[in-house]
């Protein structure tokens, strides 16, 4: 079954997403306390992360509102104390538990967090490891149901789960949508859960207040293009 558009009760989802946060604690505090780039150490963190390739800055400065979903052949790459940022669309891959064992390495220590996202077809995959080691990955369209389900689902899951936001929407074939969420409304959430702001919206329980902590237009990230 091949689905149409999203419903409208999931307003503008168009996002993609295909970005790398690496942090010592909450990375939406390290995000909220960068103020500046600098570009030399940043590309040091793309040489580190992404070994093999020649890479060259691109003039002036990406925002990370950019950054999570560079065009194909550059890469935005933060590294500010507490906090490193990787937006590739390489990273955008099915099964984040098969992440690249270079990048995991960078996680020792620390807390790693992946985020993918693709409007087109309604998929979602993030991970989080701690110290290195996987403790929550999920993988998930309306196309090929649930790619992957490691590890204890996060608190802010568990309402969509629960289908506390149902899809009042059928496809051409009058069947209901496969799913008892839509994917891109739970990345916009996971993405403020895990980094402190949102491309988009999404809708939420009643009572219930969420807000951005962090500005993702004004959080400076250099761009690089790999040769």
């Amino acid at each position: 079954m091949k689905l149409s558009d999203p419903p409208d009760s999931v307003l503008g989802m168009g996002v993609k997403t295909g970005f790398l946060v690496v942090s010592d604690g909450s990375a939406a505090e390290a995000l909220r306390r960068v103020t500046d780039a600098d570009v030399q150490r940043s590309a040091e963190l793309v040489g580190r992360l992404r070994p093999g390739s020649a890479v060259t800055v691109e003039p002036g400065l990406s925002s990370l509102a950019d950054a999570v979903y560079p065009p194909k052949g550059t890469v935005c790459a933060l590294s500010a104390p507490g906090v490193d940022v990787l937006g590739d669309q390489e990273l955008m891959i099915d099964y984040p538990s098969q992440l690249p064992a270079n990048l995991v390495a960078a996680s020792k220590g620390r807390r790693m967090c992946l985020h993918a996202m693709h409007s087109v077809v309604d998929w979602l995959a993030f991970a989080v490891w701690e110290d290195g080691s996987l403790v929550r990955s999920l993988s998930v369209s309306p196309d090929d149901g649930v790619l992957e389900d490691v590890g204890d689902r996060l608190p802010f899951e568990n309402p969509y789960w629960d289908g506390r936001f149902p899809l009042d929407w059928v496809d051409e074939d009058d069947d209901p949508y496969p799913l008892p969420f839509h994917p891109l409304e739970l990345g916009e959430r996971a993405m403020l859960e895990l980094f402190g702001f949102r491309m988009e919206g999404f809708r939420t329980l009643e009572g219930e207040v969420v807000e951005q902590t962090v500005d993702a237009w004004q959080v400076p990230v250099p761009a690089f293009r790999l040769d």
